[in-house]
């Protein structure tokens, strides 16, 4: 009872250890997703130089972190030098435009009303009303003064909010450098950390558990990434040989939103699609939105399948179910990790069904559902090639098995 009449102040509590701890969840991200890059580049270069010395080893070791860490922070300093322009750009344009086309507009829907005089007077009393809505929001700040203060007064917060991210950014990539030295010596501790508290059986389930949510984030990640940055390079050469306004800030949002499943295509069209539609060709809204079409059936039925392959195993239904379910509970971010996070909760989930099954000694039910459901689908995995993100989780494999289980 206690706990749920002091529910008000934990929750501002925990949002007050979250927002100090942002620098390290940043760079914990960072690290996470440069740590592949990493041990890929240690053992290319453990098999250059088969004979190095310790210290030799940790300059290779040292090079592999920097050379991850320029170029994460290459790409972030090109989006953003690609992206700002752009905003600042189609925002003055848009200011600017923007009259002229809400007249425009007003003069069509008068042509298309002329002959239809109740839906004018319709149309009438809805203006008037929007009208005289704006009227009462300026005569609030009757002072001039007021109303410029509160417009310097919001740009303020959102200047400082933005210079927080890139505050939070920039310690993100130092702790992040600091994560990728010491992660071999940070999951050592952290099974020493599981083995120490839970007994052994319990302790080999977690730590299994845990690697299949490696694999299953990282292998999502690192396959959706290089998906997104396809997909984007394919719509900058789209975009650039239909001539659309603002290629490139175009092809950068479809990227980017391109990590989102399911939802993140219409999540980026659409503001391009507006972004057109003022735009000096208004028609060109129109052939954008059938080009992304195109370019999402090509991603969902060529380029998607042979990069991620099987990654999650959750079926589309509980992809969408998923995408909802997180999406409403953390927004963007839940609908970023909600297919691996969900594949992981599915995993969980499966092992206990399958556990429970044998402990009632129904084995027989588990052999008619995979027989129907299941083999078929693992039969045509087995003939299908190997995907991109396949070949990432067995190189994770590969290196948890050499420097974590040998210490």
């Amino acid at each position: 009872m206690y706990i749920l009449n002091q529910s008000t102040n934990i929750v501002a509590g925990i949002r007050v250890v979250f927002n100090i701890l942002k620098p390290f969840l940043y760079g914990a991200l960072i690290a996470y997703i440069l740590a592949p890059m990493c041990n890929r580049m240690d053992e290319r270069f453990l098999k250059w130089f088969p004979n190095a010395t310790e210290k030799q080893k940790k300059g290779m070791k040292f090079l592999s972190i920097a050379i991850a860490v320029i170029f994460a922070v290459t790409v972030v300093v090109l989006l953003i030098i690609l992206i700002l322009p752009q905003v600042w750009d189609s925002t003055v344009r848009l200011i600017r435009i923007l009259p002229a086309r809400l007249s425009y507009a007003n003069h069509m829907i008068d042509q298309l009303l002329k002959d239809q005089p109740e839906l004018q007077k319709f149309f009438n009393h809805f203006s008037s009303q929007i009208e005289s809505g704006l009227n009462d929001i300026l005569s609030a700040n009757s002072s001039t003064m007021q109303t410029i203060q509160g417009i310097v007064n919001n740009i303020t917060v959102q200047l400082i909010e933005v210079l927080s991210v890139f505050k939070n950014m920039f310690l993100g990539f130092l702790i992040a450098v600091y994560l990728l030295a010491s992660r071999k010596l940070f999951g050592a501790q952290a099974k020493l950390l599981l083995y120490g508290i839970f007994p052994n059986k319990w302790a080999k389930i977690i730590e299994e558990e845990v690697r299949y949510t490696d694999k299953m984030f990282n292998g999502f990640f690192v396959g959706k990434i290089i998906d997104s940055a396809i997909i984007g390079l394919i719509c900058f050469a789209g975009t650039t040989l239909l001539g659309f306004e603002s290629a490139a800030f175009i092809s950068v949002v479809i990227g980017v939103t391109n990590i989102i499943p399911f939802f993140g295509p219409f999540i980026g069209a659409i503001p391009c699609a507006l972004l057109l539609l003022l735009g000096t060709h208004p028609w060109d809204a129109l052939y954008f939105l059938i080009f992304i079409v195109i370019l999402q059936q090509i991603d969902g039925n060529i380029i998607g399948p042979k990069i991620l392959g099987n990654t999650t195993g959750v079926s589309s239904f509980w992809v969408l179910f998923s995408i909802l379910l997180f999406g409403g509970l953390w927004g963007i971010v839940g609908m970023v990790i909600a297919v691996p996070l969900f594949g992981v909760i599915y995993d969980i989930v499966r092992k206990l069904t399958a556990r429970g099954l044998e402990r009632n000694q129904r084995e027989d039910i588990l052999q008619e559902y995979n027989e129907e459901f299941h083999e078929k689908k693992e039969e045509a995995k087995k003939k299908s090639s190997p995907s991109v993100s396949d070949k990432v989780n067995k190189w994770i494999n590969e290196y948890i098995n050499k420097n974590v289980n040998d210490k």
